[in-house]
């Protein structure tokens, strides 16, 4: 039987109280919460054993993988509950772990998943994800963008061709003179370069249908306050794209490329797109670089009732 001294001297570590936390909501195998917690397997794998032993957590093989549940006594779980308000991460893990059900639920997903990985690996003449982007490019129809972060502007060209104003923001004064001299040079009219941060961008409240921030949060001090200023320049109805890093391990980014966040996990960018105040959030791996350091491409969608 379990000790309920050594139960307790468990669960005064913070990290065994969130996942217990967890547990108790969900059945969650390892790889599930080292996406929702951002930690590494061993150290969450050696975490579960010792609560194991206690009988706080028990485990039911499914398929590869282990899948843990809360086996703790209720008069435990008052305790616990109480405890976790004190741990402030536990908020952040419940938010990450509704998008993780939510994801689960998209029965679509593994389906396509599927479909994009065969994409590309055989050859066929004229086919290409540079020739698709380009097809859906000219189909997308909306009013105003936002791209935040443009750079020197390729996307936001493309996306002039279709929408009616195209707003490209920029914190370099050279890029964005750059931007403009293509703009003109492209006949793009509708296409303004604007300076200004990603974090307090030059656009009124309300004005904008959908926004774009590609590769560009990793490089904002305060990647939340991008967020929350593009959700306060969109309309109601409109729509977000992130594309940016997972989050990954490759320090010498922050020297080669100005890179002031390593990426971001699934989790931590819904987390923040939520707390923005967006509704419908959608993340994915987008994409995965098969050459060193493997940089894999993190997408999120998310709208604005």
């Amino acid at each position: 039987m379990a000790s309920m001294l050594k139960s307790l001297k468990l669960l005064a570590d913070p990290t065994r109280l969130r996942i217990l936390m967890l547990l108790e909501r969900e059945a969650l195998s390892v790889a599930e919460l080292q996406e929702i917690l951002g930690m590494g397997q061993s150290r969450i794998s050696t975490q579960l054993s010792q609560m194991k032993t206690e009988e706080l957590v028990e485990d039911e093989r499914s398929g590869k993988n282990n899948i843990y549940s809360c086996a703790a006594a209720p008069d435990l779980m008052e305790v616990a509950r109480l405890a976790a308000k004190e741990v402030r991460e536990v908020e952040k893990d419940a938010a990450a772990l509704r998008h993780l059900v939510s994801k689960r639920k998209d029965a679509s997903r593994a389906y396509f998943d599927e479909l994009a990985g065969r994409f590309g690996r055989d050859y066929v003449p004229g086919r290409s994800w540079k020739g698709l982007a380009e097809a859906m490019l000219r189909v997308l129809n909306y009013r105003v963008v936002a791209d935040l972060g443009a750079g020197e502007g390729t996307l936001s060209q493309l996306l002039a061709r279709r929408a009616e104003k195209v707003i490209a923001v920029d914190l370099s004064p050279k890029m964005v003179e750059f931007g403009r001299e293509l703009a003109v040079k492209h006949g793009l009219p509708n296409l303004e370069y604007r300076l200004g941060d990603i974090e307090a961008p030059p656009i009124e409240a309300g004005t904008v249908d959908l926004a774009i921030l590609s590769q560009a949060l990793h490089h904002a001090e305060h990647p939340q306050r991008a967020l929350d200023a593009a959700f306060r320049m969109l309309k109601p109805g409109g729509q977000l794209i992130v594309l940016d890093l997972l989050q990954h391990s490759f320090e010498e980014a922050r020297e080669l490329y100005a890179d002031r966040w390593l990426g971001f996990a699934e989790s931590d960018l819904a987390g923040m797109l939520e707390k923005a105040g967006f509704a419908t959030v959608e993340t994915m791996v987008a994409d995965r670089e098969p050459n060193a350091p493997g940089f894999q491409t993190l997408l999120g969608v998310a709208s604005r009732n």
